[in-house]
């Protein structure tokens, strides 16, 4: 009617697989991807199914399509099974809390590494979170713990106030402790927290040591980049 030829479907899924060339409303419009429609794409679900959705993405590794495949887990999981999960998360937020010796995550207080008495009170080693314990644990390490929750980061407002480390100065300060491993990693912000560490908990009566860092069991030395190498031959021992 008005010298319009119609478009190829073909043409329109080209069309539509292409970025937009112009920075415009009206494309955006055309094109049938409206801010409006982008901002509500949870729309089409229920709103308790949208609402679970929603605070499932705040889990960490989570996305917008696992998050819906979760909740429709759970959906079609049975009530009793719905039920347990519910639970289970109440339990953890009521019963869980801090250790007030080395500040990790238990049901008990003090933790059961330092109720212990068969694990060397007088050995801590220092990580950064809960879930590095498991890691040091696979070693056979027979001391305690002290969790930091956190290591030293300017950029995001982290300073030595925000670190749990205050109860460990003052054990180190009461002459409870005969050494602290610094395990944190060897990250920028581990490295730097591992160095404030070692000035805050110095004493003549402590020894303060650091976890060794190198070429890692297995690999090969061709493949080890200018820092791990150096790290490796300062770290090196008499056999």
């Amino acid at each position: 009617m008005y010298g319009l030829k119609p478009v190829p479907f073909t043409a329109e899924i080209a069309l539509l697989s292409k970025p937009c060339p112009f920075k415009t409303e009206t494309c955006r419009t055309l094109l049938g991807t409206t801010r409006a429609q982008e901002g509500n794409k949870l729309s089409r679900y229920a709103e308790p199914m949208a609402r679970l959705i929603e605070e499932l993405k705040k889990l960490p590794g989570v996305g917008t399509k696992s998050a819906q495949r979760y909740a429709f887990h759970i959906l079609r999981a049975s009530d009793d099974d719905a039920a347990a999960l519910a639970d289970a998360v109440r339990g953890l937020k009521a019963s869980l809390r801090l250790c007030s010796v080395c500040n990790n995550v238990t049901d008990v207080d003090p933790c059961g590494y330092c109720a212990s008495p068969t694990r060397n009170q007088r050995l801590v080693c220092v990580v950064e979170e809960p879930t590095n314990i498991e890691t040091v644990e696979r070693t056979r390490y027979q001391g305690v713990y002290h969790v930091l929750h956190g290591t030293l980061s300017p950029l995001q407002g982290i300073g030595p106030e925000q670190l749990r480390a205050a109860t460990l100065i003052a054990r180190v300060e009461r002459g409870e402790v005969d050494e602290v491993i610094l395990a944190t990693s060897p990250t920028l912000e581990g490295e730097a927290t591992a160095d404030w560490l070692a000035n805050a908990l110095h004493r003549p009566w402590v020894k303060i040591t650091r976890i060794a860092t190198g070429v890692p069991a297995g690999s090969d030395i061709e493949y080890a980049d200018e820092v791990t190498m150096a790290r490796a031959m300062e770290g090196r021992r008499e056999v």
